[in-house]
């Protein structure tokens, strides 16, 4: 006898939405997150501009807290950290961080991404710790590590700030440039290498080696790191060539959804929809 009928790993926006469409179905549901509320990330995203009906994502994620709050088939279990997952032919069983199990008929995983570290950027080195881009300090001017898509929320969320951005970023960015490209506080950088230095008064300086082989010397007030994001993976997923964990390869009784199942689906809209297509497929798979 299985614990729900179907088991959703992680709280954001996927994972949420497969909860909501499995109540609407009539299907028992356990949604469990690790963090200590549902929509975590979406909570820091001042502005958006690709989702019908929210200009916020703090508004966006009291919306979707309410209305879990208020689906009575589905079960929140926040502060829960799910750490191996095993699926066979009967159901799914998950591991829980403390000794303790989940079984389910199907499962929705929605662990999302991470964000990169610097240690995962081979291009940038520094002899100093990079606060990330979303805890950027109040300064004047900022050398910013990688040319990653929440750069444009950034420049979106605070468009009277007199900041002066310098972007560093490699070739394969190149393509999410064109966003914050027409700004007038950017100033873009293709870069093949760059070590960082911070100098005793706390500002830095970045040796840079262009991706046309020119040398520069830059300086700003700080630097920020935004070099992309990593598959946030579960033991016991099939993953691809680059971490990422496309459905076509899991279990039948396994669905991944959201910002997992590839480095190209990574949108708020996208996430939804294909959490409750996962809802959907593991009540059409008649569990």
């Amino acid at each position: 006898m299985s614990d729900t009928d179907l088991l959703i790993i992680g709280a954001g926006p996927a994972g949420c939405a497969a909860a909501v469409m499995a109540a609407s179905l009539g299907l028992r549901s356990v949604l469990v997150e690790r963090a200590a509320q549902p929509c975590g990330s979406l909570r820091g995203i001042p502005v958006l501009d690709n989702v019908l009906g929210f200009a916020g994502g703090p508004a966006y994620a009291a919306a979707v807290e309410g209305q879990l709050g208020r689906t009575a088939l589905c079960s929140l279990r926040l502060g829960t950290e799910v750490v191996g997952l095993e699926a066979t032919d009967r159901q799914v069983t998950a591991r829980l961080a403390d000794g303790t199990a989940l079984t389910a008929g199907h499962a929705v995983v929605a662990t999302g991404v991470r964000p990169a570290t610097l240690a995962e950027t081979p291009w940038a080195r520094a002899d100093f710790p990079v606060r990330p881009l979303r805890g950027a300090p109040a300064a004047a001017a900022l050398l910013v590590l990688g040319a990653d898509r929440p750069l444009g929320t950034f420049l979106r969320a605070h468009p009277g700030h007199a900041v002066r951005l310098t972007v560093l970023h490699p070739a394969a960015d190149e393509y999410k440039t064109h966003e914050v490209r027409p700004d007038p506080r950017v100033t873009l950088v293709p870069t093949a290498a760059a070590r960082l230095r911070r100098a005793p008064d706390g500002r830095v300086s970045a040796a840079v080696t262009t991706t046309s082989g020119e040398e520069l010397t830059l300086t700003a007030d700080a630097a920020v790191l935004n070099a992309g994001s990593r598959p946030a993976a579960l033991p016991g997923l099939r993953p691809g060539p680059d971490g990422y964990c496309p459905p076509e390869l899991q279990h039948p009784r396994v669905t991944v959804a959201g910002d997992l199942r590839s480095a190209r689906a990574q949108r708020i809209a996208t996430a939804t929809g294909t959490g409750a297509q996962a809802a959907l497929d593991a009540y059409y798979a008649g569990i």
